[in-house]
């Protein structure tokens, strides 16, 4: 009998940043995670929730963040430039992978530090793209 007992509603776990692998019915997929959006078998889902800031983080969101590809991409557009403010849900740049185009969001109000890549450029996942403050 060993192994988890699975009450029949999917199991979802991190293999990291912005991957996850999903098992349900049978079967396991991978599901990434772009700000508020999910990207699972072809196909685009907006999540209708915001990922919680850990608490050991919460006292200290004026703190440096850097955030970077969920999934192998192309740079397609920045939107921002060095020392502009953002404001919380803004988009920074939109990256294009499998087809689809996936914005990376600004997770809180910060001022953008730097952007590591240009338009065009190819980038691995967990690459950091952008850094706020």
């Amino acid at each position: 009998m060993g192994g988890p007992v699975n009450d029949g509603r999917p199991v979802a776990t991190r293999i990291a940043s912005g991957v996850f692998r999903v098992e349900h019915d049978g079967r396991a997929d991978l599901v990434y995670a772009a700000g508020d959006w999910l990207f699972w078998n072809g196909r685009v889902f907006h999540r209708p929730f915001v990922e919680e800031v850990p608490r050991t983080r919460r006292a200290n969101l004026d703190a440096d963040q850097a955030l970077s590809a969920p999934m192998p991409a192309t740079v397609l557009k920045i939107l921002v430039a060095p020392g502009a403010p953002v404001r919380k849900g803004d988009t920074l740049l939109i990256l294009e992978a499998m087809k689809m185009e996936l914005p990376v969001r600004a997770p809180a109000d910060a001022v953008v530090r730097s952007i590591a890549f240009k338009e065009g450029d190819l980038v691995q996942a967990g690459t950091v793209l952008v850094e706020l403050s």
